[in-house]
């Protein structure tokens, strides 16, 4: 990823769900960047490889304890990333709730599975953007939402995932609006690739996978480090200074009308 070089370095990012899949990947591409990454987790030790993922690029990681559905470990998080490195440059939030990739017929569904989706992707996102707006404003920063197609064109069986991801590109629109005056951009990646829950998929579901894999134009679902990564940097760099209340679908063409 020789393109990142340099593109965010000096500046300071948190990435939230930073454990494993498009997070993990999406922060080593911070790193590579050159960016400190603060690598927000509910379990610290779930970090170790991703924290070593964003060293080997080439940026500086900082492992936080950080369930976004929790205000003050949130908070906490963000407090401790601009003590230790002066500035807050960009958030990305990435967090899902852990049940997202239950699939679930509506008349089964129950208010526990929307509280969970709703205080990961709702609730979060506006705490989050609370929390960090007024660091945000003194660095013209950005704060960029992990969306899902399923937002947009829906997903069928996932009717709660679908809805809160809709909201969140409700919500970046709305906030870019908004913050564009205080020259901070807010913008959403809609992601296709490869993922825990997908990998699992192939292992038990093989058939299906091919079939999810043979409607992408590419050929082959997208890796979260060098496919996903990559836009979501351009997006909280200056490169992108222009650029804001958008959702930058990433799917390898699999989703050509969103």
């Amino acid at each position: 990823m020789s393109g990142l070089e340099g593109l965010m370095r000096g500046r300071v990012v948190l990435v939230t769900g930073a454990a494993a899949g498009v997070g993990r990947g999406v922060a080593a591409a911070f790193g590579a960047a050159g960016a400190v990454v603060g690598l927000g987790v509910r379990r610290p030790e779930a970090a170790a490889e991703t924290a070593a993922d964003v060293e080997r690029a080439g940026g500086t990681a900082v492992v936080l304890r950080c369930d976004v559905t929790d205000a003050e470990q949130s908070a906490a998080a963000i407090a401790r990333l601009v003590a230790e490195h002066g500035r807050l440059d960009a958030v990305v939030h990435n967090a899902v709730s852990g049940r997202s990739n239950e699939a679930t017929d509506f008349e089964h569904t129950d208010l526990g599975e929307w509280e969970d989706h709703a205080s990961v992707a709702i609730r979060a996102t506006w705490r989050l953007a609370t929390q960090a707006y007024p660091y945000l404003r003194a660095t013209s920063g950005a704060y960029l939402l992990m969306s899902s197609p399923a937002g947009i064109e829906g997903s069928e069986r996932a009717p709660f995932y679908s809805a809160v991801k809709a909201a969140q590109r409700g919500f970046v629109r709305a906030l870019a609006r908004e913050w564009g005056p205080d020259g901070i951009r807010v913008n959403s990646v809609a992601p296709l690739a490869i993922s825990p829950a997908l990998e699992n998929l192939a292992v038990t579901e093989p058939e299906r996978v091919a079939r999810i894999t043979a409607l992408v134009p590419l050929g082959r679902l997208g890796d979260p480090e060098t496919d996903i990564g990559p836009p979501s940097v351009f997006l909280c760099s200056d490169e992108a200074r222009y650029v804001t209340g958008q959702t930058l679908v990433v799917s390898g063409g699999r989703f050509t009308g969103l």
